[in-house]
């Protein structure tokens, strides 16, 4: 009779339970390091329902009370795990993933197209820095930035720049964010180096269009970069021995399972060279100096459980560029360089409540300063920002994931200063001016499961600026959707608008470290875009996705200079801007291969783009009013990426990039004053047609790797040899005009003969021919 009874009372407890709902929470992070996984999944085996770790490793899945519920945990390139449990109530599981099993390999990927084909979240790359690794790097130089400008979607500026250029949009228009702390200028060495250190890298997404209600501030893309949170299990380290520079990492457990600590470093060592080359001609009057450059990087972490529901974390980066002249009679200094700090907290008040808040700082500064026997002078700009934020995220149930919160920045822009003067006192001179403004934004969204066909994210984010009593502000609705016609073949749709409410000063198509950051003000009124795409997504096989999409962005009170605009230690800065509009659309393919010997990717862009309708806000207007093709429309964009591994200890990797060449504005002709002989006595002016009427010779290289593994007792070890441009084709930097002369005897047979004018040719500038690297990277 006892046990009848026990049987009686066990099913009617599940009975009872099954009109029950409970959530299941925690997190999901790798067995060896500690470290959490973002985007990893958690599915119900049985109901098939499921849900992915946020950004912070946090879940939460809402299922009916189960006896014997199993859940799954996967994530790409990791041996799944598989608990079964009696769902009966609340449970918190965190669940650890270990990788390199084999025997999971088709599971495991097969999992990563799963996701991208039931997200709504579309126009999204990410890269991990085990990809950029193994990809060929110039000078073998790992570059984060340059390996996302292989992605679909994104190009750079110009040869070997880290710069990017997004459906679009200009080089200010990128919301680049470390650690959640933005990041200014994401340069090294002028542009051909990022400030990302791979190895201190955890994981990079890049949100080409339909932005998350979250995100704000920029028109064309947000590129979020996480860093390591360091390795709760044991101590280990890793680095790397190039030909221009060294880095070293190193990380491990406070307390073990507990806290822990990551702290990476890069620094170049040409100087070194130069100036010991410097040093030995010192007594050589025929010798001129060699300048010194470095830069250099620095990035920690720190991470603590301070409680079950709590979690701290501290960050920051610290980065400089050095460019140094000195002799006896001319001394020239240039550096410039970032600092962000982060400390971010991490509470869960229940299952399905999770908070972060996030206070950062942000500087970004350059300065040139220079002294001539009896003159000195020093120009240099900034911007600094503190910022404060906080993001929720609510699970009520599986069909529903609401995300809300609210964030504040205050900028402080230091704008052209400038101070010169001579030691006797007579010359002095001093420019500049200092601005600051408040930019605040709210935001809501909700990812809405309506069916297992139709899935729905929409969102609103209220943003505004405010500066010395000019007030700006604007609704940014956003919406996405994916409709699943099977279970290899889905649709997606997605709307967003964008306000940006800070502009970068730039008469160039790269970013140089001299451009300057500018505020919104009474009279320069806040960029905005709109931007709408749509596409679909093709798993073809198990191994083998084909996404293709449609995107048309418009673009207002966009930036740019009036004809002769006057730039240097100008205190009016604003009454050079002309202010116009712009549009772009295009086509984008990719076509993806992640399992097997050989992997890689194919993107192809098809883009135009067309800025116009600008005029100064004396109302002049530029060329009339028309449109005309920003410097970096670039026309037609393919890139090749492939790794094969020939054996366990051998791979070999290859990169093909083509573009249409970028655009350049170049005069058609000069004209003189007045004509006379000998050689340009009189000034010669050039005469520009429209703007940017000169489009520059294609772009094309190929790059090549080959990465040979050892086995030290120790740790892991490899040898990475490599070939930037491999068939050495000279791209084009930039073009310059070059006038042609032809010599001519007076009429009169007497005198000597004078040189004229007679036409003029462009002239191509190259950077980079066939440069082969080699790099030892190890991990202990």
């Amino acid at each position: 009779m006892n046990y009848v009874f026990l049987i009686i009372l066990n099913l009617l407890f599940f009975t009872i339970s099954a009109f029950s709902q409970f959530t299941i929470s925690g997190s999901v992070t790798e067995s060896e390091s500690g470290e959490t996984l973002i985007g990893a999944t958690i599915r119900g085996v049985d109901s098939g329902e499921g849900t992915l770790t946020n950004e912070y490793g946090f879940y939460s899945l809402t299922l009916p009370a189960t006896q014997g519920l199993v859940l799954e945990f996967s994530y790409v390139g990791f041996q799944p795990v598989v608990v079964t449990f009696d769902l009966s109530k609340d449970t918190i599981i965190n669940a650890a993933l270990s990788s390199g099993m084999d025997l999971e390999e088709v599971l495991v990927q097969a999992n990563s197209f799963r996701e991208q084909l039931s997200d709504p979240q579309m126009s999204v790359e990410s890269l991990t820095p085990k990809q950029a690794k193994v990809l060929p790097a110039l000078l073998g130089e790992v570059d984060i930035i340059k390996t996302l400008q292989l992605k679909p979607g994104i190009s750079s500026g110009s040869e070997g720049s880290s710069g990017l250029f997004v459906r679009g949009g200009g080089p200010d228009q990128n919301l680049i964010v470390l650690d959640e702390a933005i990041v200014y200028n994401a340069n090294h060495l002028f542009g051909f180096f990022s400030t990302f250190n791979a190895d201190a890298i955890k994981d990079v997404k890049v949100y080409k269009g339909g932005f998350p209600a979250q995100f704000g501030g920029r028109l064309s893309s947000v590129i979020d970069v996480k860093l390591k949170e360091g390795n709760r299990k044991e101590f280990s380290g890793a680095g790397g021995i190039g030909l221009i520079s060294s880095r070293l990492t190193l990380e491990g457990p406070i307390k073990k399972d507990k806290s822990s600590f990551i702290v990476s470093g890069r620094r170049t060592y040409v100087d070194l060279i130069t100036r010991g080359i410097n040093k030995a001609n010192a007594d050589n009057p025929d010798f001129d100096p060699i300048p010194d450059y470095f830069f250099y990087d620095l990035n920690a972490k720190l991470n603590v459980d301070i409680g079950e529901k709590d979690r701290l974390f501290l960050s920051g980066y610290f980065g400089r560029d050095v460019f140094a002249f000195d002799n006896e009679t001319f001394n020239f200094n240039f550096d410039w360089g970032n600092a962000t700090g982060t400390a971010r907290w991490n509470h869960t008040f229940n299952p399905k409540l999770f908070a972060n808040t996030t206070f950062t700082l942000s500087d970004y500064q350059y300065n040139i300063s220079n002294r001539l026997t009896g003159f000195s002078f020093n120009l240099g700009s900034s911007i600094t920002d503190a910022s404060l934020k906080t993001d929720l995220f609510y699970a009520p149930d599986n069909t529903h994931t609401l995300r809300f919160g609210l964030s504040t920045i205050y900028h402080r822009f230091e704008v052209g200063r400038l101070k010169a003067g001579s030691d006797d006192g007579q010359v002095s001179f001093n420019a500049g001016q200092a601005y600051d403004g408040t930019e605040y934004g709210v935001y809501c969204s909700d990812e809405i499961n309506f069916n297992s066909r139709l899935r729905v994210q929409a969102g609103l984010r209220f943003s505004g600026f405010t500066n010395n009593g000019s007030v700006a502000f604007g609704l940014e609705p956003r919406a996405a959707l994916r409709y699943s016609i099977s279970q290899r073949i889905s649709l997606k749709a997605s709307y967003a608008r964008m306000f940006q409410y800070v502009h970068l000063v730039s008469n160039s198509n790269i970013a140089l470290p001299t451009d300057i950051w500018y505020p919104s003000t009474a009279q320069v009124k806040p960029q905005r875009s709109d931007q709408v795409a749509t596409g679909w997504a093709f798993q073809i096989s198990r191994d083998l996705l084909l996404t293709h999409e449609f995107y048309y962005k418009s673009l207002d009170n966009q930036i740019d200079f009036k004809d002769f605009a006057e730039l240097f230690a100008n205190d009016n800065l604003e009454e050079e801007f002309a202010f116009g509009r712009g549009y772009a659309y295009g086509m984008e393919v990719g076509l993806e291969k992640t399992e097997g010997k050989m992997t890689g990717w194919l993107g192809y862009t098809l883009a135009y783009i067309r800025r116009g309708k600008f005029r100064s806000l004396d109302g002049e207007l530029i060329d009339n009013g028309a449109y005309f093709p920003p410097r970096y429309d670039r026309r037609h964009d393919l890139s090749v990426a492939a790794m094969y591994q020939i054996s366990n200890k051998v791979s070999v990797s290859a990169a093909f990039v083509f573009g249409s060449g970028d655009i350049s504005w170049l005069p058609t002709g000069r004209f003189f004053f007045q004509d006379g002989p000998g050689r340009f006595p009189f000034p010669a002016v050039p005469d520009y047609p429209s703007r940017n009427n000169f489009r520059l010779p294609p772009y094309h290289r190929l790059d090549l790797s080959l990465v040979i593994r050892f086995d030290p007792s120790w740790g892991e070890s490899d040898l990475t040899i490599s070939v930037y441009n491999a068939y050495n084709r000279r791209n084009p930097y930039f073009v310059y005009i070059e006038p042609t002369v032809e010599e001519v005897q007076p009429l009169d047979g007497e005198g000597p003969s004078f040189e004229v004018l007679t036409g003029i040719s462009p002239k191509q500038v190259s950077l980079f021919p066939a440069i082969p690297s080699l790099t030892y990277n190890f991990k202990f």
